[in-house]
């Protein structure tokens, strides 16, 4: 039975009236708590309808696409944190805090009211409980990423708690405890035979455990006017225990072998018993369940130089070590490099389908188009919404690099814990192995200029576990908060390059030492080019620094650089953009005792 249809059925229980504030909502329609809740049955069909409202599979729209981090070129949608970084946010115009956020938790809170009457087996029922309390964590860790300090909510507010409604925000500590609560509650209480992965489950619940407490224990560390430094370890020590009993008793492993083995998991019609998916999206033509991944390929964004270049090269060497790495075309960039990198990037010779042309890549965007989630098998792209490719919420990878991750802030990570976590990855690939004591002895500079404030004995490995997460997770959604609880935000102020162009006139983009594109100053002068066999100057892609889209780093010559970030600099506020601020209308109309993050008072 299809999840969706049981959308109709929570805002049917939860239906709301217009009152004062949409968090001051009553059941208004004739199916009532009263009617509903009584039986193990009840609560499985309203928990089915919670997935619909929250964890939707990462494949790459703006907000998968890593939310407009460093990875991406450029994005010609809307985005909040090109707007934000532009200085186009303000409390006056800022969304976010309405009933659309806020109604996602009471239907949570509904349900959590009124198990109390529901009879059947003690086990189910609190598995069910426990899967609505994964859906509450998981809804106030987004919150708590957007604005740190929210008010905590733990139950149904109705017409009675005028008290609550205009209660002050509760501290960051109090939130996060309680969604640790939360999460250890579901670890604990989902039940174990719950195995179709599809559903949340022990191993789902004990994931999202460990990567919140990944999360703030790295937040706490680095963001030091928070003054929670001392708190930091407790969370890094239980993000190593949870992802480590995932590790030892879930089952899972790194699946697969190469390049294929590794874009098996982002194009593949069925990944239902795939032993590296630990909570999965299934699409399925014949019950009408699809996704929109084939937009990946050339739509409104593209890559950046920046994640490219952090790809090392085949013998496990640093791209950016290589003499004249920076000024390397795109037809060369992949040689002799990690194989994720051209099932992350389009390479040349790229083609959508057996026979077709070459794909050719567009300067305008950077060069670096996204390939990743792409459904290559034809059968599997139908047109807008009409792919049928399974989709991972939540895969093992993740939880090997919250492992390594977390021990190596703590100090404890050794060579044993980095070939069970960074070299199973590595390994899929034919990687070398990360050897700890080298990259420790001697860590990358160009990894330590981007991330200053890594520092003591570990600071090679941990700069290299980074590169690994970047690397493996890219387009998964991860880097944006990752680059936020790192405190390295200052990434996003700078401004993002795609390929390199030697010169203005003709390019190879598909490694056939043909011409396929041209950057020229303008239609008026293509003396560039005049050279070119008639053939070639025929068939030939021209692109035109006078049509204002794109410009090169050196005038005519360069890296692809956006004019938009000319027009419209960017700049990184610290730290002050690490929040968003709550809309004013909400403040003043409906709860004056809220402020604002730090920054926007």
């Amino acid at each position: 039975m299809k999840r969706i249809s049981y959308i109709l059925l929570i805002i049917t229980i939860v239906g709301v009236s217009c009152k004062k504030d949409f968090l001051q909502r009553t059941p208004a329609t004739a199916i009532t708590a009263a009617d509903f809740f009584n039986t193990t049955s009840d609560l499985e069909t309203y928990t089915n309808g919670l997935y619909t409202q929250q964890l939707g599979a990462i494949w790459a729209d703006v907000e998968a696409a890593d939310k407009f981090s460093d990875n991406i070129s450029i994005y010609t949608g809307s985005s909040e944190i090109d707007n934000l970084i532009r200085g186009g946010v303000t409390p006056g115009n800022t969304r976010g805090w309405d009933r659309a956020t806020w109604s996602i938790l009471r239907n949570i809170n509904f349900m959590l009211d009124n198990v109390g009457k529901t009879t059947g087996d003690q086990a189910v029922i609190n598995h069910y409980i426990g899967v609505a309390r994964f859906f509450r964590a998981n809804f106030y860790f987004n919150m708590v990423k957007r604005y740190s300090d929210v008010p905590w909510y733990s139950y149904t507010l109705g017409n009675k708690e005028e008290d609550m409604l205009q209660k002050a925000k509760d501290p960051r500590t109090v939130v996060v405890d309680s969604i640790m609560a939360d999460l250890e509650y579901a670890a604990t209480n989902v039940l174990p035979a719950r195995t179709n992965n599809t559903y949340v489950t022990k191993w789902g619940a004990l994931t999202l455990l460990a990567r919140v407490a990944l999360h703030e224990g790295t937040y706490r560390k680095y963001h030091s006017e928070l003054g929670l430094e001392s708190s930091a370890q407790a969370f890094l020590q239980r993000a190593v225990s949870a992802s480590q009993e995932i590790i030892d008793n879930g089952g899972f492993s790194i699946t697969g072998n190469g390049a294929q083995g590794y874009r098996a998991l982002f194009s593949s019609n069925d990944l239902s018993a795939n032993k590296e998916v630990i909570f999965l999206q299934k699409n399925n033509k014949e019950q009408g369940v699809a996704n929109n991944s084939h937009v990946v390929l050339d739509w409104q964004w593209a890559l950046s130089s920046s994640l490219a270049d952090e790809f090392l090269m085949t013998d496990g060497t640093p791209f950016t070590s290589q003499s004249g790495y920076a000024t390397k075309t795109f037809a060369n960039i992949f040689a002799n490099r990690d194989p994720r990198l051209a099932e992350t990037v389009m390479p040349p010779g790229f083609v959508t389908a057996a026979g077709n042309n070459p794909y050719l890549t567009r300067p305008n965007f950077g060069g670096y188009l996204q390939v990743k989630f792409y459904p290559r098998d034809p059968a599997l792209r139908g047109g807008w919404v009409l792919n049928y490719t399974d989709l991972a919420k939540f895969r093992y990878a993740e939880v090997l690099l919250i492992n390594a991750e977390a021990k190596g802030e703590l100090g404890t990570l050794n060579q044993a814990d980095i070939d069970a976590t960074v070299n199973k990855l590595r390994a899929r690939v034919e990687m070398p192995y990360l050897n700890m004591a080298d990259v420790n002895a001697a860590p990358d500079a160009y990894l330590a200029g981007k991330f200053p404030s890594v520092a003591g004995a570990n600071k090679g490995v941990i700069l290299e576990i980074r590169r690994e997460r970047r690397v493996e997770l890219a387009c998964e959604g991860f880097r944006l908060d990752d680059l936020y609880r790192w405190k390295a935000g200052s990434l996003l102020g700078q401004n993002p390059s795609g390929m390199y162009v030697p010169a203005l006139g003709g390019l190879d983009v598909t490694g056939d030492g043909v011409e396929d594109i041209a950057i020229l100053q303008s239609k008026d002068d293509e003396s560039p080019i005049a050279g070119l066999p008639a053939d070639v100057k025929e068939k030939i892609v021209k692109y035109y620094l006078s049509d204002g889209a794109f410009i090169l780093s050196n005038g005519t010559s360069g890296r692809v650089m956006f004019t938009k970030d000319v027009v419209q600099p960017r700049s990184f506020v610290e730290p002050k953009y690490y929040y968003f601020p709550i809309p004013a209308s909400q403040i003043t109309l409906s709860n004056k005792k809220l402020t604002q993050p730090d920054g926007w008072q």
